[in-house]
């Protein structure tokens, strides 16, 4: 009962955060009923799931996901200032990027860990552990965090991982094709939930996304970071800390994220693309205030 207490506190505090998104309109649900043959249904049903799911699909989903990592680590809450900080260091990037439109927004919170660690889960949901944070030298520092988290979401990468998992096995199989005989998607997607949950949150936490995947997130970050007029160098910054301490953290990045040194090598590769009017002492007063 603790344990469901906790996951559902972490749900309502994830609903309470600010709303990052220009747009408040919710997509349209995938209708309910499917005037189709048995195969055809069932196929079409692994097709939604598999590849179409819905912004808001991807929310909920996203959400869970935080619920459990919730569950592991606390959140940060001696300092609301810093978090709403790195809220509108958030809102910046999204705004200046080519894709600022989801469900419910984006939202970041800090972990109260010593950790040097981050998460981001489907649907906008982004989790940078307090060590991480405060091991960031300037505000391109922790743009570049944010970015790099950022970045995952907007590459769907967490959604990309549930399709590699495959997560459907037999008996879910034969339960959607039960359900496709009934029309029930809604009963349908929410077996299909739980399974995405389970299998992308033990992921993350253990083992984060693949060398692939971390290196496109990187890139990415770079053009989130030139197009809000940020130093896209600051991502070389905060890599080469992540280096400097390898040794000495037993966990955390060292566990989900590539060696630094290949992600500083990937970064370096194209960094040189990227040119972006010095202004970073424009922000060094805030960043000294956070």
């Amino acid at each position: 009962m603790k344990k469901l207490l906790t996951i559902l506190f972490a749900v309502s505090l994830l609903s309470f955060l600010p709303v990052h998104s220009e747009s408040q309109t919710q997509p349209p649900r995938p209708p309910s009923g499917m005037a189709q043959s048995f195969a055809g249904s069932a196929m079409d049903i692994m097709d939604k799931e598999l590849n179409g799911y819905t912004l808001e699909d991807e929310y909920y989903i996203g959400r869970a996901v935080a619920a459990n990592i919730l569950n592991v680590y606390k959140p940060y809450t001696r300092n609301e200032e810093l978090t709403q900080y790195l809220n509108l260091i958030c809102l910046v990037l999204v705004i200046n990027s080519s894709n600022p439109v989801n469900y419910n927004g984006y939202h970041v919170i800090v972990l109260d860990s010593p950790d040097f660690n981050a998460f981001a889960s489907p649907g906008g949901h982004i989790f940078i552990t307090r060590g991480l944070v405060e091991a960031a030298a300037s505000e391109d520092m922790l743009a570049a965090l944010v970015a790099h988290e950022l970045a995952h979401i907007m590459l769907k990468h967490g959604i990309r991982l549930i399709e590699d998992m495959s997560i459907f096995n037999n008996a879910s199989m034969a339960a959607m094709q039960g359900q496709a005989m009934s029309g029930n998607a809604a009963a349908n997607r929410l077996m299909s939930y739980r399974s995405s949950v389970a299998d992308l949150s033990d992921t993350m936490i253990k083992n984060g996304y693949s060398q692939t995947y971390e290196f496109e997130a990187d890139r990415e970050a770079l053009k989130l970071l030139a197009a809000s007029g940020y130093d896209p160098a600051g991502l070389l910054d905060i890599l080469r800390v992540l280096q400097s301490v390898q040794s000495s953290q037993r966990g955390g990045f060292n566990t989900t994220h590539p060696a630094p040194a290949a992600r500083i090598s990937n970064v370096e590769g194209v960094l040189r693309n990227f040119t972006v009017q010095d202004t970073k002492s424009s922000r060094s007063g805030r960043f000294k205030n956070k």
